[in-house]
């Protein structure tokens, strides 16, 4: 890592670096960001927000969660880890999650080495939930599509686990030789749910897409797939619907409760993984 990792405020014209104390953020021109109970800072500005409650609902956050614990997402975490324990880095690389969401994916990190780990989301229900769960990393609510508090230079490893693909921000906050990893849904991401509730399971090619928007500033090195199937109940099948868009936001809700009425779906899980380099 180059630079440290300093949190910079967010208000426009500012971008001073940000200090805690007590309770709050606050940088030199006077602009503070209180601190919640659990320890996150919300650094959203008025012009950052798409709504009065941006980002994911507690629901969804909450749904993510227990398929998570249900051990729905393992061999994602798994391939991940694999990944990230292979890298050259320094002894306790700094790690940004862009898109953390409720932070299963770097909390599962920081449990296999030692790490500096930030997570950035523009949910405040699910950075809650993550601060909850897992103190010892700093998390902030942000619109990563707008910028990311950080300074440049600051991380060895950014991750864009199906989030957020900001190429010019995601190489500005990184190290001249850092890593960003990106996944995305595979082609066949739950083809069974999307068929039950729409009526049709089209196989579209996200990875391409993404690669071609992070073109301009990152080389791919390597690419990899994660696909399995599940066993789901009804419970799963309720989560997996609610945490997603595919699912949750379609307004179909008769085939919705057909899909969560079938007795045992086999459901199928896939990723595309691509890790990239900085160019420049």
């Amino acid at each position: 890592m180059t630079a440290p990792v300093v949190l910079l405020c967010p208000v426009r014209g500012c971008g001073e670096p940000l200090a805690r104390a007590e309770r709050a953020l606050g940088c030199p021109r006077g602009h503070s960001f209180d601190l919640a109970r659990s320890g996150y800072g919300n650094l959203l500005q008025p012009q950052d927000r798409r709504s009065r409650q941006p980002g994911d609902s507690r629901a969804a956050a909450a749904a993510r969660r227990r398929l998570f614990e249900r051990g729905l997402h393992e061999p994602l975490v798994e391939a991940i880890g694999s990944w990230f324990g292979g890298l050259d880095l320094p002894s306790r690389p700094a790690v940004l999650d862009v898109g953390c969401g409720e932070g299963s994916i770097l909390a599962a990190l920081a449990g296999r080495r030692a790490i500096e780990a930030h997570g950035a989301d523009l949910s405040a229900p699910a950075v809650d939930l993550a601060a909850r769960r897992f103190p010892a990393a700093t998390w902030v609510v942000a619109n990563a599509d707008r910028r990311l508090p950080y300074a440049g230079g600051s991380f060895d490893v950014a991750l864009s686990i199906t989030a957020s693909k900001n190429a010019p921000e995601l190489r500005r906050v990184l190290a001249a030789k850092g890593w960003l990893l990106v996944a995305v849904p595979g082609a066949d991401d739950l083809v069974e749910l999307r068929r039950a509730v729409l009526g049709r399971g089209e196989l579209r090619d996200r990875l391409g897409p993404a690669l071609a928007a992070l073109e301009p500033c990152f080389e791919t090195a390597g690419r990899a797939t994660v696909r399995y199937t599940v066993e789901t109940d009804a419970a799963a099948r309720a989560d997996l619907l609610a945490a997603t868009y595919r699912g949750a936001r379609r307004g179909e809700a008769a085939r919705r409760q057909e899909a969560l009425r079938q007795e045992v779906t086999t459901v199928t899980m896939s990723r595309e993984l691509a890790w990239l380099r900085p160019r420049g």
